[in-house]
Parts: C-alpha cells; structure tokens; sequence
C-alpha cells in the first residue's frame, strides 16, 4: 500500500454548496472555475469542488429529495445526472469538466456520502472486483439522518473493500483531485458514538491510497471528536470541527472555542476545518439559513474576522458563494498575499490568554523567523486592546505591519494598543 502524503498546506478552493446547495450544474462548475483561474488562481485558490447529489436528476436547492431515483453505473456506483452535466453522457462520467478545470491550471473535487446507495441494495446490483452484490455489503442499520441516499458499508463482509477501491479507482480515472466523504467524521445517527465510521474511513484511505492517484480526503460533518484527532490526522487530509458553518455571528463566535480545541492537530498529518466560507452571492437557488439569493449576512469587519481567525489558525480556505457576483470588497479580502502567507505558511498556530473575556489574541510564525499575531474583539462593544509581554518580542520590536492594510508603521513605547470595533480583528507581523 502506498503511503498517505501530508500536505504541507491547507488546501485552498471553491466549494458549490454554499450557493447552489444540491442543485449546481456544469455551466456554474465551470463558469466559477473560469473565475477562479481569472481572478484567485494567481493568489492560491485552486480547487473547485462539485458538493452533493451530483447523481440526482432533480434536486433544486439545499433540501434533499427523499428516496429520489439516481444516476447509477452497472456496478453500483452513482455517476453525475447528465441533464446537469451534459458532458458526462455516454459513460464518460466528470472526465470533461476535470478536464477543463485542470486546463486552467486548476483543480477538481466532488463531494460523496459516506457507504452504497439504497437503490443498489434494494436492486441487490453487481460491485466490480468481487462476486459479491450489493446487498451482501450493506450495512442496513447504518443511514444518515439527513440524507436517505445511502447506506452504510459493513466493513466486516466480504466485498467491501472491493467496492470502495472500485469507487476510487472511478475517481481516478475522471482525473479527481479532491474528494470531500460526508456522513462520516460524525455519524449522527448514532450519538453514543459519533465516530461509528471509522473502519469505513480506514477503507476509504486504504481505497484512495492505491487507486493510483493523489486525491485530498476531507471528511464531514463535524463536530468531529477531538479525542479522535490522531485517528483523523493519520487517514484523512483535513476534518470539520462543526456542523454547517453559515453567516451568523452567533456561528463565528463559537468558532473560537472550536479553534482553541483543535489547535494542537494543525498540520499534524492534516488540518481541522472550520468549514466553507460564506462570503458573497449565497443561496441562489433557495432560502437557507437565510434569504434567497442573499449577499452574505456578515458585516465587513466580521467578514475580515472569519478569514483572519481561518488564516491564523490555518483552517482549510473554501469559499462558498457565487464567485462571478463577488464585489471589490469580497475580492479584496480574497487577494491579500501576506494575509494568505500566514494560512499557507504559517507555524505553531496557538491562541494567548488575556484577561478580558472580549478580547481573543492568537499568534503563530512563519517558515522564515516571521512572527504574527492576530486581535479580535468578539464582544458589542468598541474595545482598546494593549498588549506588551504577550506576545513574544512585541516589547522589544520597534515596528508592525498591518497585514490587512499592507503597510508598515512605528512602534514607539514599550506596548502597544488598538482599538477594534466590535467583531472587528487585526492581524499584525512583527517588524
């Protein structure tokens, strides 16, 4: 068996839940990923991740159609509904769209639900590389509580193995870059244990390992459980520490707590994700968790405060809205290299205690010496913040540089003070 790579970075992409839910199409694929290569690429941004039910012929938004007939192969594995996707017609499943996105110089993923799909059980269908059918692997017991497309692989029969390394070996040959498994970091229908799955995610990473390809393995939903981090960093590439993430500050704020958990596993193996990035045109085709259609919900400073909070803690960076509708100040807090540097480089992401409950202070370093910190205010209120020994050599250095406003200034007593509106946050490279 080959061994699992370790990124080196978290990855960086596009995601089409956020604004298309289960719904998105291969002009919406495709017209982001033109975007993205456009736009982003030049910044890091590169993977474009096709999410859920890309084999359901009529889903329409972010609600899932109960017990829908779906796209499926001779071997029980789905394949993406060519009224969608037109060019997966004829067997030739996303090869076309990987292969137009790789043309740019960019990435692919798609999203896939943990275990077989009921219809194949119920037909009791064929699984290639075995003698074995559907039926025979199933896990009947093991469903989602949200989605009724699956069910769960029992990992202790015959063909099991075989079905997941003909899943992959599939994968590869449509040229997938990344694969996002859901129903499976947390198995909510079991709550007394909520890591069910995971000799299911031991196949999956011995299935992926030998298909021959190199593929990112994120798994979902969260909360994952911390006690399992090691579990998590040797099989998978990155993890969700929460349920959907979605432009509430009510979401954000809890996010802090979750990062000072988690912060010991970054870049261990892989990287907790604090989940998708809900900046720009969301929910085109229906409310969810909001208005339709809506312009994110989050205000300026907190836009900046999720990806300064992202940044530093080196989560995984995945947008989530339209990105042909994106303003000047969306794509400004998109385009900042030095902000980025500190996600894709950063070390020793660590949160520092201070006595103020409404003060939140985070510091890492860089490859090269590079020392930063990060302020947010979490509280309602406009706040002062002064710091001196708790951050180590802010007493001593003579200059700062703003990293979201790219500018150097002098440092001129031994502390140092900012004021933060409230949700607001800054982040800062000793000079």
């Amino acid at each position: 068996m080959s061994k699992k790579r370790i990124l080196s970075s978290p990855p960086m992409g596009w995601n089409s839940w956020d604004c298309y839910g289960a719904a998105v199409n291969e002009e919406q694929l495709l017209g982001n990923a033109e975007y993205m290569a456009k736009h982003l690429k030049a910044y890091g941004w590169e993977y474009i991740v096709c999410d859920i039910q890309w084999s359901e012929p009529t889903a329409s938004g972010n609600d899932y159609h109960p017990f829908i007939e779906l796209c499926m192969d001779a071997y029980s594995r789905l394949i993406p509904a060519p009224n969608r996707f037109p060019s997966s017609a004829g067997g030739k499943g996303f090869r076309p769209i990987a292969d137009k996105i790789h043309a740019m110089g960019l990435k692919f993923g798609i999203h896939i639900m943990r275990g077989i799909p009921r219809q194949a059980v119920h037909r009791n269908t064929k699984l290639l590389g075995t003698d074995k059918t559907a039926r025979e692997i199933a896990g009947s017991y093991s469903v989602c509580p949200w989605n009724t497309d699956m069910y769960g692989v029992d990992t202790q029969k015959d063909g099991a193995q075989a079905y997941y390394d003909s899943l992959f070996s599939l994968y590869a040959e449509w040229g997938v870059d990344f694969v996002k498994v859901d129903d499976i970091a947390n198995t909510e229908f079991l709550p007394s244990n909520p890591y069910s799955a995971r000799a299911e995610i031991e196949m999956i990473r011995k299935a992926l390992d030998n298909c021959g390809r190199d593929m990112v393995l994120s798994l979902s939903p969260g909360p994952a459980p911390v006690n399992e981090a090691q579990h998590l960093s040797d099989h998978a590439d990155m993890w969700r520490m929460t349920g959907d993430f979605w432009d509430r500050w009510d979401k954000l704020y809890e996010m802090f707590d979750l990062c000072e958990k988690w912060y010991r596993s970054v870049g261990k193996g892989g990287f907790p994700d604090c989940d998708m990035l809900p900046l720009g045109r969301l929910c085109k085709n229906a409310p969810y968790c909001g208005a339709q259609n809506r312009y994110s919900n989050f205000t300026s400073d907190e836009q900046q405060t999720m990806l300064t909070l992202w940044s530093v803690f080196r989560s995984p960076l995945m947008l989530g809205g339209e990105l042909r509708e994106n303003d000047a100040r969306t794509n400004a807090l998109l385009q900042n290299p030095e902000v980025l540097y500190v996600n894709q480089h950063g070390k020793d992401p660590h949160p520092v205690s201070v006595a103020d409950s409404n003060i939140r202070l985070w510091t890492s370093h860089g490859e090269h010496s590079e020392r930063f910190f990060a302020v947010f205010n979490v509280s309602d209120e406009p706040c002062t913040v002064t710091l001196q020994t708790e951050i180590e050599g802010l007493r001593e250095c003579t200059a700062l540089r703003d990293l979201w406003a790219r500018q150097d200034f002098s440092k001129t007593t031994a502390d140092f003070s900012c004021t933060l509106r409230p949700h607001a946050s800054a982040l800062y490279q000793l000079k």
